[in-house]
């Protein structure tokens, strides 16, 4: 009699090939993490290859084998780095099944405060990157029927004050994802993004130059703008996207997955 026990979540994913990129902190290092704890072949991209080593320590205490990693040290700002990643990619494994676009900026500003400088950086890494590496990786993606997860944000789908192009780009993101979906379904590829609320990373400490007392104050008052009362953790989103890309969600496509504790259903702040 066949086991009755439910499959693990994301098992599909084990022996095939993912690209991560940002993968050296936050959201792109549990992803990393959880990846390899699923038995991915990994290929990650960072600007740090300090921190990226040491994601890439922790995949191997995971189990996964030093020979089935590959470091990419990559500035998505640069054409160049993005070609060179999907290169070395096919050039290690010789094949690809899941992209992960992780990597992004983030600078604060409004229409009164932002500089055209910050535009021509955010959308370079936050929605050029993506699409080229997309692009260059189509055909190899197409061999495989593979998959394609975007990391978007919620202030994709809601406005935020002092985010205005960050958000822009996660809407023009999320675009792009319905808009290759439709366009690679025939093909058996299927993309979708995820958009996740305020989850507890080092992103906003790093860009805005706080304090860790001044992170933690950031983050509890976001917890404000959560139907849920609270901000999300990277595993909660890492084993989302592990479910995106895996063959649990063989009929999702063009899809963006909110990770935001209700943060997009909000009109007015919720009381702590």
């Amino acid at each position: 009699m066949a086991s009755s026990a439910p499959a693990l979540l994301g098992g599909s994913l084990k022996g095939k090939v993912a690209l991560i990129t940002g993968a050296s902190s936050g959201i792109g290092a549990e992803m990393a993490r959880h990846f390899a704890s699923l038995g991915c072949r990994l290929a990650l991209t960072g600007r740090n290859m300090e921190t990226l080593q040491e994601v890439t320590n922790e995949c191997i205490r995971r189990g996964l084998d030093k020979n089935k990693i590959l470091m990419i040290q990559a500035d998505f700002e640069l054409e160049a780095d993005v070609k060179r990643t999907a290169e070395e990619t096919i050039q290690k494994f010789n094949q690809i099944d899941v992209l992960v676009n992780n990597a992004g900026v983030l600078t604060a500003g409004s229409v009164e405060t932002v500089s055209l400088e910050s535009f021509d950086k955010i959308f370079a890494v936050n929605v050029r990157a993506p699409l080229q590496l997309t692009q260059l990786l189509a055909p190899q993606l197409i061999k495989t029927k593979g998959t394609v997860v975007n990391v978007s944000s919620v202030v994709g789908k809601v406005s935020m004050p002092d985010f205005l192009i960050y958000s822009m780009s996660k809407t023009a993101l999320d675009h792009m994802t319905r808009s290759i979906a439709e366009e690679l379904a025939p093909h058996g590829v299927r993309v979708n993004a995820v958009n996740p609320g305020a989850i507890v990373t080092p992103i906003i400490k790093r860009s805005f130059g706080m304090t860790d007392e001044e992170t933690a104050q950031f983050f509890e008052k976001m917890k404000r703008n959560h139907a849920m009362r609270r901000t999300g953790t990277v595993d909660e989103v890492s084993r989302t996207i592990a479910f995106m890309a895996s063959n649990d969600s063989s009929f999702t496509t063009g899809e963006t997955v909110g990770i935001d504790g209700g943060c997009h259903l909000l009109v007015t702040k919720v009381p702590i």
